[in-house]
């Protein structure tokens, strides 16, 4: 039985939280982990109508969860709007409930926002993307209220940080990782270390 606990939405003094859906929660995870201003992410599922599902309940699909991050940030350091800049970069908004070989409800592609402000960035973004054709198809990212975040079992945190050998890890969230060090080098963690 799993006696996960639904987590606060208070965050630290000083600190924003970001909760975002974009395929498998490992590669959204290991990606935003390496940004500057990023205090901490955890792994968890958001959206859905279970209380304290399990990752097995999700991947079936009849949760309503998806898999997402829960992002804890210094906005003085990196902006929600700087955030999704990357997670729109990171996976393909444009194919629903479906990333990659990943398919279900469990991996669309959302925005739980935590305040109007944050609709109002997430929102913004996406009409940005589009007058821009960034894609040839439509965004079909949801912009929905954040309601409860109940984070994942223990092993799916920092998951690629711990199985970088693992073939999904490597074939998949590698490559996410490797864009991101290339594209935000000035951005990462690494770079004032």
């Amino acid at each position: 039985m799993n006696q996960m606990q639904p987590q606060s939405h208070q965050p630290p003094d000083g600190k924003e939280i970001a909760t975002l859906a974009g395929g498998c929660f490992w590669c959204l995870e290991a990606v935003f982990d390496e940004l500057q201003g990023v205090a901490s992410v955890e792994s968890g599922y958001a959206g859905g109508t279970v209380v304290n599902p399990t990752y097995n309940q999700v991947c079936s699909g009849t949760t309503g969860h998806a898999e997402v991050v829960q992002i804890t940030f210094d906005p003085q350091i990196i902006s929600f709007a700087e955030l999704l800049d990357v997670f729109f970069s990171i996976h393909d908004p444009t194919t629903l409930n479906r990333q990659g070989a990943d398919v279900g409800s469990q991996y669309r592609s959302a925005i739980f926002y935590h305040t109007p402000t944050q609709k109002e960035i997430a929102e913004q973004t996406i009409a940005r993307l589009t007058a821009d054709r960034v894609w040839q198809q439509p965004i079909v990212t949801e912009v929905v209220p954040m309601t409860t975040f109940y984070k994942a079992e223990n092993y799916h945190q920092e998951y690629f940080q711990h199985n970088p050998n693992q073939p999904y890890c490597m074939v998949v969230v590698a490559p996410k990782v490797a864009k991101v060090r290339k594209h935000y080098s000035s951005r990462l963690k690494s770079a004032t270390s």
